[in-house]
C-alpha cells in the first residue's frame, strides 16, 4: 500500500520518516483542507485529518508507528474509489487537499535507496469548484461567488458587488446591490460556496446573510479582494491587455470577479478552466424577489427543502440536464423586458403548434450530452475517453437539430438565436473524433483502449504486439523456415538470450554458411540443439516488451491531440451547448402547455394585472394524482396609474393561500417566458414581487414568528412600488387581536396610498373590508362555502363581496378536535358574540364550568336529510364505464338540481 513503511515499533519521540516528513510539510501548506496523501493505490489521512475523515465516512480508523511519542492515527481509501468518497466529504462541507505521486518509486530510488516519492498537491476540492459528473447533480448548477463591498460614504449606504461562476460549465456573472439587495441576491443563485473577505466575515449582521445563503463560507484574506490588482489578475487570466472588449465594470465588480479567478487559480493549482467573459447583470433586468417570497412560494425547493413539490418541478420537462440547469435560472431570475419576453414566448407558441416537429426535437435532444461539463473537464485535463465522445455526440446533435429548424425563424426571434447557434457548432470536428474513437470506451484515458483500429498504424502494430505476440512469432518462424528450407526451425523464448531461433545440429552448418550466416548470428550450441538470433528478432523482442507501454503512450498522444482541438474550439462549442439547453426550455415549455393546457399571457408594459381561470400549477397536478380537479379562480388587481388592492375574507381550508400564491407563480412563469395556468392572463410587468404567506420563526436569532411576520413586512412596505406585486396573508395574526387588527389596517392603507402597489391582502379580520368604502381601489373578495348541517363545505370559489365571519369552530372540528371541545367551544362564542368581546369577565361568570364528563360517549342519532339521501342514492347509482351520452348529461343535470336546493336549504 505504501512505498515507504511508517516504523510500527518506533520509540524515539524525535524521529520522523522521510514520507511522514513529507505529509507535515504538505498539509502545513493546506491546513483548512483534508489532505488526500496518494501512497500507492491509496490516498492516505493521518492525524486530525484521519479521525475527522473515519467519523465522516464510517471507514476503519488504524493507526501506524508513531510520532512525537503518540500513535500516528491512519485511515485510507482507495484511488479508484475516490470520487465516491470525495462526493460525501464535500456534501459534508468538508475541502480536500489531493496530493498526488509525480513519480514513481523506482524513479525515487535513483536518487538514493531513503529518497521519498516526490508529491504535491494538484487540486483542492471544494463545493464550488466540482467538475466530475458524478460530484456534480445534473439539473442544478454549481455555482462559486465572491462578496466585495465598498463601504458607503456621507450617509450613503454600502455597496455590494456579488461575482458567481460556474466552473463546470463556465458561466461567470456580475451584479452590484445595496445593503438590502445582498440577501435576494445570494438566494436567487444560491452558491454552493461563498468567497467573502475575513473582516466582513466576522461582522455579526453580515454573518447571518452568509448563514442564510445556506452555502459553505470561506472567509479568505483581503489580499485576495485587493481592488488595485483586480484588473491585472483578470487581464492575465484571459490574456487580453483590457477589460473594455468584455464590457464596463466597476472597481468593484472587478475586485469581486478576480476573487473568483484567484480562488480558481489557486484550487486548480494554475489550470485555467474556460471560464465565459464576465457578464454584468443589471439588477432591473430581472424580477426582484427577496429570499422571504422565494421560500413562501417555494420556487425551487419546498420549504422542508425538497425539489418535488416546488414550483420549478411541477414546470420542468426538460430532457437534459442543461436545459434544467437553464429552466432553474429562469425560474429564479424572471425576466423583466417585455421584449424578450415575447420573444421567448413566440418559440413556446411555434413548438405548441408543430406537434410531430417538437417530438423529433425533443427525441434528439434527450440524446445530447452534456457537452459543456465535458468541455471544461478536457480543458483542465481531467477529461476521459466518454467527455471526447460527449462532445462529438452533442455536436452531432446540435447539426441535426440546426438543419430541423433551418428557415423556420425570422431574424432575431429566439429560434433564429438559437439556430445561429447550432449552426455555429464545428460539426467536422466531431466528425473527426467520431472517427478517430471506439464505440466501447473505458472511463479513464489510462486504461486505454478508446482509439479505433486502422487510425494510427504503429498502433495498430504496437496492439498487435501486445495482444497476438505468439501470432507474430509464429509468422515470423515460418519466414524463417522457408528462408533457411529447415522445416523442424523453431523461435523460441528464454530468460537469458530472449527470443531465438533453435535448429538440430544437422542444420546448423547451413545456417553458419553463407548466405544464412548473414541473417542468423550463432549464440549457443546444446548437445542437442543449436540456437541463433536474428536483428528482427532482438528489434521485436524490445517491441514486443514495450509494445503495451506504446501502445498507451500513443492514445494518450492521440487523446492530447484530439482535446487540443477540442480546446480551440470551445467557444463555438460552447455556444452550441447554450443553444441546446435553450431549444430544450424553449420545447419543454411548449410539452408543458399542450399537456396541461396552459395558454399564452399577454405580457406588456402597463400595470394590468388581470387572470381569468387562473390556477396553481403545483396543486392542481397534485390534486389531479389523488383524483380531484382544482376550482380555477380569477383576478384583476390590475390599473392605470396604480394597481388595485383585493382584500380576500373566509376561513382556514378555503383556498386563500392557495389563490394568492397562485397568482405570484402565474407572474412568474408568464415573465419567464412560459405559458400559464390561466384561460386568458394579461400581465404588465412585474419588477419587483413580495409574498408574506404562512407562519415562521427564527429563534436562533431571537425571532418569535410574529417578529419575522413584521420584518418581512416592513421589508415590503419599505420596498413595494406600483409595478411592484403583493401578496399578504393574514398579516396581524401573531399578536393580540386588536394590536393586530391595527398593524393590518394600517399595512392597507400604506399599500394603498403610498405603495400603490397591486396587492392582494388576506385576512380574517372581515372589519377591514370596510376600508373599501373610503378607499377606491380596494376590492372586497371572499371565499365562497357552504354550512351543511352545523358543518362547513369548501367551494374554492373566489366570489366578490366580504365573509362575516371565519368559520373556525367547523374547521377545528374539521381537524378532529374532541367533540367536547368544539361544542365547549361554540357555547364560548355564542356568549363572546352577545358582548362583542368586551366582557370577558361576565362570560366566564355566565359558562358553567368545562367538564370532560359532559362530552358525549355514544352519537346522537340524526334524522337523514332527503337531500342528501338523494344525493347519496344518485351517486351510488352512478356507472361512469356503462353510461351512454345521454345518461349522463341527465346525471349531471339531476346533481345541478340538487346542488341548487341544497343552497337554497330546500328539504
Amino acid at each position: 500500500m505504501t512505498d515507504i513503511a511508517l516504523p510500527e515499533d518506533e520509540t524515539d519521540a524525535g524521529y520522523v520518516t522521510p514520507a511522514m516528513a513529507q505529509f507535515i510539510e504538505i498539509k502545513a501548506a493546506n491546513p483548512d483542507c483534508l489532505l488526500f496523501y496518494r501512497m500507492g493505490d491509496f490516498y492516505e489521512m493521518f492525524f486530525e485529518d484521519a479521525e475527522i475523515a473515519s467519523r465522516a465516512l464510517g471507514i476503519t480508523l488504524t493507526k501506524r508507528g508513531k510520532y512525537m511519542g503518540r500513535d500516528v492515527p491512519l485511515c485510507g481509501v482507495p484511488v479508484h474509489a475516490a470520487d465516491d468518497y470525495l462526493q460525501r466529504l464535500i456534501a459534508l462541507g468538508h475541502r480536500v487537499a489531493v496530493c498526488e505521486q509525480l513519480e514513481n518509486p523506482a524513479e525515487a530510488r535513483k536518487r538514493g535507496s531513503k529518497s521519498v516519492v516526490r508529491r504535491d498537491v494538484v487540486r483542492l476540492v471544494t463545493p464550488g469548484t466540482l467538475t466530475e459528473d458524478n460530484l456534480l447533480d445534473a439539473r442544478r448548477s454549481n455555482f462559486l461567488a465572491a462578496v466585495a463591498r465598498q463601504k458607503g460614504s456621507d450617509g450613503a449606504g454600502d455597496l455590494f458587488a456579488v461575482a458567481w461562476a460556474d466552473m463546470s460549465t463556465g458561466v461567470f456573472r456580475l451584479a452590484e446591490t445595496a445593503t438590502a439587495g445582498i440577501a435576494a441576491l445570494l438566494a436567487r443563485i444560491e452558491p454552493r460556496e461563498l468567497l467573502v473577505p475575513d473582516n466582513l466575515f466576522d461582522e455579526d449582521d453580515l454573518r447571518r446573510t452568509w448563514k442564510a445563503s445556506s452555502s459553505a463560507v470561506v472567509p479568505l484574506p483581503r489580499a485576495f479582494f485587493d481592488g488595485a490588482t483586480a484588473e491585472h489578475r483578470l487581464t492575465t487570466f484571459y490574456g487580453v491587455r483590457s477589460l473594455d472588449a468584455f464590457g464596463t465594470f466597476s472597481r468593484l465588480e472587478t475586485t469581486a470577479a478576480a476573487a473568483i479567478v484567484a480562488y480558481v487559480e489557486k484550487t486548480q493549482v494554475g489550470s485555467r478552466p474556460p471560464l465565459d467573459a464576465p457578464a454584468r447583470e443589471t439588477i432591473g433586468g430581472a424580477m426582484a424577489i427577496d429570499a422571504a417570497t422565494r421560500a413562501n412560494l417555494e420556487l425551487t425547493r419546498t420549504l422542508s427543502g425538497e425539489r418535488r413539490g416546488s414550483l420549478l418541478a411541477a414546470i420542468d420537462r426538460t430532457v437534459t440536464g442543461a436545459g434544467a440547469r437553464l429552466m432553474a435560472d429562469r425560474v429564479a431570475s424572471p425576466l423583466t423586458d417585455p421584449l424578450q419576453i415575447r420573444d421567448r414566448l413566440d418559440a413556446v407558441d411555434y413548438f405548441v403548434a408543430e406537434t410531430t416537429l417538437r417530438a423529433r426535437l425533443r427525441a434528439d435532444l434527450a440524446g445530447a450530452p452534456d457537452m459543456a461539463r465535458a468541455l471544461t473537464r478536457i480543458t483542465l485535463d481531467r477529461g476521459g475517453p466518454r467527455d471526447l465522445a460527449a462532445v462529438a455526440a452533442g455536436l452531432s446533435v446540435a447539426a441535426r437539430l440546426a438543419e430541423d429548424l433551418d428557415g423556420i425563424a425570422a431574424a432575431g426571434s429566439e429560434i433564429a438565436r438559437i439556430v445561429d447557434g447550432l449552426k455555429s457548432a464545428p460539426v467536422a470536428l466531431g466528425q473527426h473524433i467520431n472517427a478517430t474513437i471506439d464505440d466501447e470506451l473505458p472511463l479513464l484515458k489510462r486504461d486505454g483502449g478508446f482509439v479505433r483500429r486502422g487510425v494510427h498504424a504503429d498502433l495498430d502494430d504496437a496492439r498487435a504486439l501486445r495482444d497476438e505476440s505468439r501470432q507474430v512469432i509464429a509468422a515470423l518462424q515460418q519466414t524463417y523456415a522457408d528462408l533457411a528450407e529447415i522445416k523442424s526451425l523453431k523461435v523460441r523464448h528464454n530468460g537469458v538470450l530472449g527470443y531465438f531461433v533453435e535448429v538440430s545440429p544437422a542444420n546448423a552448418a547451413a545456417m553458419m554458411s553463407e548466405p544464412l550466416n548473414r541473417t542468423f548470428i550463432h549464440r549457443q550450441t546444446l548437445a542437442n540443439a543449436v540456437r541463433f538470433s536474428t536483428t528482427e528478432l532482438g528489434e521485436l523482442e524490445g517491441r514486443i516488451a514495450s509494445a503495451a507501454e506504446r501502445a498507451l503512450a500513443i492514445e494518450l498522444s492521440i487523446f492530447a491531440s484530439l482535446s487540443a482541438d477540442i480546446i480551440a474550439a470551445g467557444e463555438t462549442i460552447k455556444r452550441a451547448a447554450d443553444m441546446l439547453a435553450a431549444l430544450d426550455v424553449a420545447t419543454s415549455l411548449a410539452e408543458l402547455a399542450t399537456a396541461e393546457g396552459y395558454m399564452r399571457p399577454k405580457v406588456d408594459d402597463s400595470l394590468a394585472f388581470h387572470i381569468d381561470g387562473g390556477r396553481h400549477p403545483v396543486v392542481e397536478q397534485m390534486l389531479r394524482e389523488e383524483g380531484q380537479s382544482f376550482v380555477a379562480n380569477g383576478c384583476d388587481v390590475g390599473g392605470d396609474s396604480a394597481g388595485k388592492l383585493w382584500i380576500v375574507t373566509g376561513p382556514n381550508m378555503a383556498g386563500k393561500s392557495t389563490f394568492l400564491r397562485q397568482n405570484a407563480v402565474i407572474a412568474i412563469m408568464a415573465q419567464i417566458g412560459s405559458f400559464v395556468p390561466a384561460r386568458t392572463a394579461h400581465i404588465g410587468v412585474v419588477d419587483r414581487l413580495f409574498s408574506r404567506v404562512g407562519a415562521a420563526d427564527d429563534l436562533a436569532r431571537g425571532r418569535s414568528t410574529f417578529m419575522v411576520e413584521m420584518i418581512e413586512t416592513a421589508a415590503i412596505l419599505n420596498q413595494a412600488g406600483p409595478r411592484s406585486f403583493v401578496v399578504l396573508d393574514e398579516i396581524g395574526r401573531g399578536t393580540a387581536t386588536f394590536d393586530g387588527l391595527s398593524i393590518a389596517w394600517a399595512t392597507i392603507e400604506h399599500l394603498h396610498e403610498a405603495n400603490r402597489s397591486r396587492a392582494l391582502f388576506a385576512t380574517h379580520y372581515h372589519e377591514l373590508t370596510a376600508l373599501s368604502e373610503r378607499m377606491p381601489r380596494i376590492v372586497n373578495a371572499t371565499v365562497k362555502v357552504k354550512e351543511w348541517k352545523g358543518d362547513v363545505i369548501f367551494l374554492h370559489e373566489i366570489v366578490p363581496g366580504a365573509a362575516d365571519r371565519s368559520y373556525g369552530i367547523q374547521v377545528a372540528k374539521l381537524a378532529g378536535l374532541p367533540r367536547a371541545v368544539v361544542d365547549r367551544a361554540r357555547s364560548v362564542l355564542t356568549e363572546l358574540e352577545k358582548t362583542g368581546g368586551t366582557n370577558t369577565a361576565g362570560v366566564l361568570d355566565d359558562l358553567p364550568l368545562f367538564s370532560v364528563a359532559r362530552r358525549k360517549t355514544v352519537a346522537e342519532p340524526t334524522q337523514a336529510d332527503p337531500v342528501e339521501q338523494e344525493l347519496l342514492t344518485l351517486l351510488d347509482g352512478l356507472q361512469p364505464d356503462e353510461m351512454t351520452p345521454r345518461a349522463a348529461q341527465d346525471a349531471l343535470y339531476r346533481l345541478k338540481s340538487i346542488r341548487a336546493r341544497m343552497e337554497k336549504g330546500q328539504t
